[in-house]
């Protein structure tokens, strides 16, 4: 019975590995971590096929060097990032990691990454700690710094002149960084500050208690079903007629808007990506990934497409030799690439320095969706860098 669940067990971990293509010495394996199961698997699975169709679109390369790109879905536990990041490391000897979506984990699993001499580019979390104190010359951020969607956000609603907010978040780092990068820029009463529990699915309580606190704005993070809950719920208690809603664009991603259908119309969000921003490298992008996957990218996808790039013009840079770690390195800070969202370069900490912008719900046909109405912030960095010694 032992040797059969022992069997089961290890056939089970190998089909939960997707591996393109097969292994081979003269390539450069890529292991991604992310969450294709269980709460916020959409995210996972846009990071995913984001950075798989870069690779797709190269004939399986990057930098004219094979793609072993070993998958594996961690559910959105800690345990499990941590078990799949070790055997990555030991077993699979991969040169690069990266897709994890949500910041609890990759706080646990960037510093093992890095220990190990190899590289993490994150496709998303950026928590406040990686971005200062705990910032390595093995670690880049291709997304942006945790707090940076949201100081944008507070410093529209503040030019909005909303004078009394009430704010929400998930608690965990991301939520608490959210929070404080909206309150570094917005400078009005905070109504009520309010931390859920992640994956929540009911919000009546707070609900109830936003009513009773009587703001003139709300502005809420909850990616994903947290996000679909929440905005339904609105809805349904009335308060869309009455307190206008702001989020990031975490909030407001185009499987929430799938979801959540005309509720959101006439929402405002913030996002360093949109895919009407019109250069030819986004134009290409939304066009192959609605032809490949027969849906428009979301901000995930955009942000997995964007480190595979980075990867790819990093690689060319070495000539596909990865032993040159620190010629490697340099060409990532290097950024050259052509970003999707524009421009882009990293700052000190290796995030991301970049024009963040506001968009607006509305009905494009039958579809609702996302539009830039404007710029909030121009090559905007973050706060953390000047905690970063490397």
């Amino acid at each position: 019975m032992r040797i059969l669940k022992k069997t089961l067990l290890g056939a089970i971990a190998t089909m939960a590995a997707i591996t393109t293509p097969a292994l081979s010495a003269d390539s450069v394996k890529i292991g991604m971590i992310t969450t294709l199961s269980g709460g916020g698997s959409a995210l996972g699975r846009d990071i995913r096929d984001g950075f798989k169709l870069a690779v797709d679109m190269r004939g399986g390369m990057l930098g004219e060097k094979k793609v072993d790109l070993i998958i594996s879905d961690d559910a959105r536990k800690v345990g499990n990032a941590k078990q799949i990041a070790n055997r990555m490391l030991k077993r699979d000897k991969v040169d690069i990691m990266t897709g994890i979506v949500w910041s609890n984990l990759a706080l646990a699993v960037v510093p093992t990454v890095t220990k190990a001499g190899k590289f993490y580019l994150s496709p998303n979390a950026g928590p406040s700690k990686l971005a200062g104190k705990g910032c390595h010359k093995n670690y880049f951020n291709v997304a942006w710094q945790n707090d940076n969607l949201h100081e944008a956000a507070g410093q529209y609603v503040n030019d909005k002149a909303h004078r009394n907010v009430y704010i929400m978040a998930p608690n965990y780092p991301a939520g608490k960084d959210a929070l404080a990068g909206f309150k570094r820029f917005y400078k009005g009463k905070i109504a009520g500050e309010v931390y859920t529990k992640l994956g929540q699915v009911d919000y009546a309580a707070e609900l109830a208690n936003l009513r009773a606190t009587k703001p003139d704005a709300v502005y809420f993070f909850l990616p994903g079903g947290m996000g679909i809950n929440f905005v339904k719920q609105y809805a349904q208690a009335g308060l869309t007629k009455t307190t206008p809603l702001f989020g990031p664009a975490f909030s407001f991603d185009e499987g929430i808007l799938k979801a959540v259908g005309d509720t959101a119309i006439g929402v405002f969000n913030t996002s360093q990506w949109n895919k009407d921003i019109k250069n030819a490298a986004n134009v290409d992008f939304v066009a192959n990934f609605k032809k490949t996957y027969g849906r428009f990218p979301s901000l995930y996808a955009s942000q997995g497409f964007d480190t595979a790039l980075l990867i790819d013009s990093a690689i060319r840079a070495v000539d596909g030799d990865m032993s040159k770690q620190d010629d490697f390195r340099k060409a990532l800070k290097a950024a050259k690439f052509q970003s999707v969202r524009g421009p882009f370069k990293f700052g000190p900490n290796h995030h991301p320095i970049q024009d963040i912008y506001v968009r607006e719900v509305y009905k494009d046909g039958d579809n609702i969706t996302n539009r830039i109405v404007g710029k909030v912030f121009t090559n905007h960095g973050d706060v953390y860098a000047a905690d970063c010694k490397m």
